[in-house]
């Protein structure tokens, strides 16, 4: 299944993943695929806003991951721009945020692709392509599912 949304704005990606976020259910893993400066963080922002998240959203860039509580259950917002690998994430201890069986809540992965094989089979990838300054495509793809 995939499904292709085309964004204007930076407040219209918001409110798409605003959205999108009203029908997720525990447990998820979302990983964002994109270009530097495609939109990830600002559809983090949105998607936490739609989850019940009170807490101002900030890239983990350097913490590497942020917690906040939604209004039902905790997001886990990952920035693995700085992992290089599978292992260094699991040397973080962060393997067990990814494992579907025991996760409680719903992590979102930015740079996903640093830390390949981590994420569970099943996951959503939501790619952000970014067609000017301002104009987005974002294509949520479901994985893993037949």
């Amino acid at each position: 299944m995939e499904i292709k949304v085309i964004s204007d704005s930076e407040e219209t990606t918001m409110k798409i993943a605003e959205k999108y976020a009203s029908g997720v259910k525990s447990p998820m893993v979302i990983s964002l695929v994109g270009d530097l400066g495609a939109g990830k963080t600002t559809f983090t922002k949105g998607f936490a806003k739609g989850f019940g998240v009170k807490q101002t959203v900030t890239s983990p860039t350097f913490t590497i991951m942020n917690e906040y509580e939604g209004s039902q259950m905790p997001l886990y917002h990952f920035d693995m721009y700085r992992l290089s690998s599978k292992e260094e994430a699991i040397n973080c201890g962060f393997e067990e945020y990814f494992d579907l069986s025991k996760l409680k809540g719903v992590v979102i992965v930015e740079w996903a692709s640093n830390t390949e094989g981590l994420l569970p089979t099943l996951h959503v990838e939501i790619e952000l392509k970014k067609l000017d300054d301002n104009k987005r495509e974002i294509i949520i793809k479901a994985k893993g599912w037949v």
